[in-house]
């Protein structure tokens, strides 16, 4: 679009309102504010033309304060709780360190329209400047109660520093690369960062770009506390009843409910099977041989079906054997990794008190290996009260196991 269509237009600019929705409640919490423009008797979005640094900054700022203004002035017929999105461009926001827009907010403040409604919607992986200078605007801003809101493509792990450093109120997280024909475990080990990082940081985190049921149930089980996109509501330039989606979302949440129960029973069910398995090769193997790489090498016979490398440690960390590994049909000892300690690993030393407490076996969630980065699950199983075993399993036995990808 040429930027003079936009700005000599600039009077047929207008907001729409994408509802957002929440999962505890099932309602519309706010609006994310989408300009769009009629030129020619056509609507288009404004989107592009405001990310376009082509264009000169006035012009954009120009176009951000306009649809603003629209948005604020609609503000006050809107339910009273919910919460206006506004996008700014961070470098543009920046280059005045930030008063022009405050001003903007102030003028509305005066006619009764509080700021701890209005979230600022920024893209932190944009900005070209002082991060320092960012992170005491926000905090500046966050005195008048306006929150904070960070756009994170959700399949990179680039820009989680900067999260961490503007410590965002809500998290959004763009959904669109579930549409892609496979997604790797690498984008599902990003976003499971992310979903830690926003707990840590006390961050909600509101998924976008919903067109379809599975992204819904995914953005749901991935700690989504907002949703939206197309397949709950598309933008409008009007409100919607708060309540609208209730009676579905409730529907739908149910249906996610009751499929994630099964699949932990059957998870449940597959734990209790695989320990008794491991259980009862080593009960037997135990009384035969005292060596614990020939016992693993007698054991990984048995359970070739299920595993490619397994090796012992003790309740520090530190390997008691080398890693008995699968070498295509054969299984070898590799000595090297005798004495290595895992004990860096997350979570490792609480699922070894884990598994002294319990005295049973478990799998690990999903995760890359990183030798042979595919999809795999670890068997953690204690052998005595100083000794555990760990049998590594892979993606082709995990495909054919329900409950077990």
């Amino acid at each position: 679009m040429d930027p003079l269509d936009v700005i000599t237009n600039i009077e047929s600019i207008s907001p729409h309102y994408g509802a957002i929705f929440s999962a505890d409640e099932q309602s519309v919490i706010g609006y994310e504010v989408v300009g769009k423009i009629v030129v020619d008797g056509t609507e288009e979005s404004l989107g592009a033309f405001l990310q376009d640094e082509s264009v000169p900054d006035e012009y954009r700022l120009e176009v951000e304060d306009k649809i603003a203004r629209k948005a604020l002035n609609y503000l006050p017929n809107a339910a009273p709780s919910v919460f206006i999105f506004l996008h700014r461009d961070v470098n543009l926001l920046m280059s005045d360190q930030g008063e022009r827009f405050l001003s903007l907010l102030k003028e509305f403040e005066k006619q009764g329209c509080s700021l701890d409604r209005i979230v600022l919607d920024i893209k932190a992986d944009k900005y070209h400047g002082d991060m320092k200078s960012l992170v005491h605007l926000l905090t500046y801003y966050r005195t008048y109660g306006i929150k904070v809101s960070i756009h994170h493509s959700g399949g990179e792990s680039s820009n989680l520093n900067r999260i961490g450093l503007l410590s965002p109120d809500i998290l959004k997280i763009d959904l669109k690369p579930l549409t892609l024909t496979s997604v790797s475990q690498s984008y599902n080990d990003v976003l499971y960062s992310i979903v830690l990082l926003a707990r840590k940081i006390g961050a909600d985190l509101l998924y976008k770009d919903i067109e379809m049921n599975f992204q819904l149930r995914y953005a749901w089980k991935n700690g989504g506390r907002y949703f939206q996109g197309a397949y709950l509501q598309n933008p409008a330039e009007h409100s919607v009843d708060k309540y609208l989606l209730k009676g579905r979302l409730k529907t739908e949440f149910h249906q996610f409910i009751v499929t994630e129960k099964k699949k932990l029973e059957m998870l449940y069910q597959k734990t209790e099977a695989f320990h008794l398995r491991v259980h009862g090769h080593l009960s037997s193997l135990k009384k035969e041989t005292k060596d614990f790489n020939t016992l693993l090498i007698q054991l990984a016979e048995q359970m070739s079906d299920c595993s490619f490398r397994m090796y012992v440690c003790d309740e520090d960390g530190f390997q008691q054997t080398g890693n008995i590994y699968r070498d295509n049909n054969n299984w070898i000892i590799q000595e090297e990794y005798y004495e290595k300690n895992w004990s860096w690993r997350p979570y490792f030393l609480e699922n070894m008190l884990r598994m002294r407490r319990d005295r049973k076996g478990f799998f690990s969630d999903l995760y890359t290996d990183i030798e042979t980065g595919d999809t795999i699950r670890t068997f953690s199983y204690p052998i005595d009260e100083q000794l555990y075993l760990f049998i590594d399993l892979p993606y082709s036995y995990l495909y054919e196991q329900d409950g077990l990808l």
